[in-house]
């Protein structure tokens, strides 16, 4: 009987039943950090390594990382629905899991609120919680209005630096999700009109001349803070450097363009400007 009652649910695969509300794996942290907003994490059979919002999301079974899935991980949790972010790979395994009878959804925001908005209201409508997707989308629209806007005429210089332990620093171009935050936060890219990541070099670093070098806060801390970020090639050097002005904040924050959106465009622009979010 229970076993039934989950069927009628849409909590476990039924055996030609139409699902309401189907079983999902969810890879992304914006996409995850989405299906608890609409309040459908009862749904979750598994998530990716970047699903770290809510911290009930880290508590899930994981199917590993976001571009390096594997079938087989995703089919042991025996998915009906695959909810992905536009990283989600690679592209043969995606091919695999729908061979396999998993509905395949791949939900990219393109780096705008309007993007959140739509992947909000796709997510309702494939986890059967269109009416919470309305609610959500209410309440995301009021906060995007309301939200501080910098200051007139300010637009400073900002040179994104993407750190990792032991591993080359690159800095951010035109087109990815650093340039979106920074000009969402009424700042210019200091590495305008390159596309793209791209190696840090002491020669970039000077003709960007930044007034603010931004890294996530976890990129920060491997590089053993300020001081050891400020030692990379002719990062020291810069109006940045020498004025010691490095912003940092959480990554998925940052770069996640999560339904925290609004949150988190208010606290860079405070980082940015010089004043608290």
């Amino acid at each position: 009987m229970k076993r039934r009652n989950l069927l009628m649910a849409g909590l476990l695969p039924g055996l030609g039943v139409a699902q309401a509300q189907p079983r999902v794996v969810s890879v992304g942290g914006a996409v995850t950090e989405t299906v608890f907003l609409l309040g459908a994490q009862g749904q979750l059979a598994g998530v990716d390594t970047t699903s770290l919002f809510p911290l009930d999301a880290t508590r899930l079974p994981q199917v590993g990382y976001a571009r390096t899935l594997s079938a087989e991980g995703v089919l042991a949790l025996s998915p009906q629905l695959l909810l992905a972010s536009g990283e989600a790979g690679p592209p043969q395994v995606l091919e695999q899991l729908r061979r396999a009878g998993v509905r395949v959804e791949v939900l990219d925001e393109h780096h705008r609120f309007d993007g959140i908005v739509e992947r909000t209201r796709r997510i309702g409508t494939l986890c059967g919680r269109e009416r919470e997707a309305q609610q959500a989308v209410a309440g995301l629209q009021q906060a995007w209005a309301a939200r501080p806007r910098p200051p007139a005429g300010a637009s400073p210089r900002v040179l994104f630096v993407l750190a990792h332990a032991g591993g080359q620093l690159r800095v951010a171009g035109e087109g990815t999700a650093a340039d979106a935050m920074i000009t969402l936060a009424g700042a210019r890219n200091a590495l305008a009109g390159v596309s793209g990541y791209k190696p840090l070099t002491a020669e970039a670093a000077l003709q960007a001349a930044p007034d603010v070098i931004l890294c996530t806060s976890q990129g920060l801390e491997a590089q053993g803070g300020a001081d050891g970020l400020l030692r990379a090639p002719g990062l020291a050097l810069t109006p940045a450097g020498r004025a010691r002005r490095v912003a940092s904040m959480e990554a998925l924050l940052l770069l996640g363009f999560t339904p925290r959106l609004p949150q988190a465009v208010a606290e860079l622009t405070g980082k940015l400007h010089g004043r608290s979010a």
